[in-house]
């Protein structure tokens, strides 16, 4: 396969068209992708990463549509990712984050592009990474990434961001969800939105009330703070970011290399788990010996222990060939 010419160059030097065809390269898999991020690799890492996550119908994309509008009146680029459910039968989508931000698509400060989840259990598009890095590359300065909002499933978004901003909503049982600690250890920043709705009060207590039980015996940890606003009448956004900004300062007196060292090796784990699928289930034959066994009356638990065992044995005999041969 060929290489585009100056795809590369082009990105560094802020062509659009060419921060699009990288991101197709990266949804669809293609090893130019690999190769064009490698030779800018150095710049990745400039921008900062928020990823915005929570359940269906919490106004994410309302939100994220005001914390653009923040960004840009200060001057700040924005790249935006917004990961939609696809269609479990065509992997179709909507897109319908897109639509809700059109009409933030005529400011050259600001590129969105949408990204089907293809059924990502983790509520991330496979690439979705890739996209950011290379939206970074390009040059945005402040990044966002906007979750398809599966709820607890959802903690991929970890491995996208600096700074996860979880948004809820009074009146859909997210106080419930909320207090069970996953919610909790993937928040920075905790959102109350639609706080003009009833039970908004008491959905902001419950969760500031987990969260002073979570903090005890914590040190020197940041403590998350309940934020809330109502994003569909521009309403407490700016507090919103401020706390962004707080958990940004924080992580930068020193912490910030440590945070994005395990983000990156989460991303490469998911990566060579991606590869080993593909390569031990189609290329080694693991699918046909798996349906070999079980088709012999084997119990699933067995058919897996099979598989490893025989993949154990194979790295045991080739580590015992190259010591010998040494």
């Amino acid at each position: 396969m060929s290489e585009h010419p100056g795809v590369l160059e082009r990105l560094l030097s802020g062509d659009v068209t060419a921060l699009a065809r990288a991101i197709t390269w990266a949804e669809a898999g293609d090893a130019r992708f690999q190769r064009v991020l490698s030779g800018a690799n150095e710049r990745v890492g400039k921008g900062w990463r928020v990823g915005v996550t929570g359940p269906p119908g919490a106004g994410k994309s309302t939100l994220v549509n005001e914390m653009i509008g923040a960004h840009r009146a200060a001057d700040r680029t924005v790249g935006v990712i917004a990961v939609d459910p696809s269609s479990p039968f065509t992997g179709g989508a909507l897109l319908g984050d897109r639509i809700r931000m059109d009409g933030r698509s005529s400011d050259g400060g600001v590129f969105i592009r949408s990204m089907a989840s293809r059924g990502s259990r983790g509520g991330i598009a496979r690439a979705t990474v890739d996209a950011v890095d290379a939206m970074d590359v390009f040059g945005f300065q402040e990044l966002l990434v906007e979750t398809v909002g599966v709820g607890q499933a959802e903690y991929d978004v970890v491995g996208a961001a600096d700074t996860v901003l979880v948004v809820l909503c009074p009146g859909a049982g997210d106080g419930v969800q909320a207090l069970k600690a996953g919610i909790l250890e993937v928040a920075d920043v905790l959102c109350v939105n639609k706080a003009d709705l009833p039970g908004a009060e008491r959905l902001v207590s419950d969760l500031e009330e987990a969260v002073e039980l979570r903090a005890v015996g914590l040190r020197d940890g940041w403590i998350t703070p309940v934020i809330s606003c109502s994003a569909g009448k521009a309403e407490g956004i700016a507090e919103v970011m401020s706390a962004l900004a707080s958990h940004r300062e924080w992580l930068e007196e020193g912490r910030l290399r440590e945070h994005r060292s395990v983000r990156r090796l989460a991303q490469v784990r998911r990566a060579v788990a991606e590869a080993l699928d593909v390569e031990l289930w189609e290329a080694a034959g693991w699918r046909d010996r798996a349906s070999h066994l079980l088709e012999n009356g084997k119990a699933h638990y067995d058919v897996v222990a099979d598989l490893i065992n025989g993949l154990r044995d194979a790295v045991r005999e080739k580590t015992e060939g190259s010591t010998k041969e040494r």
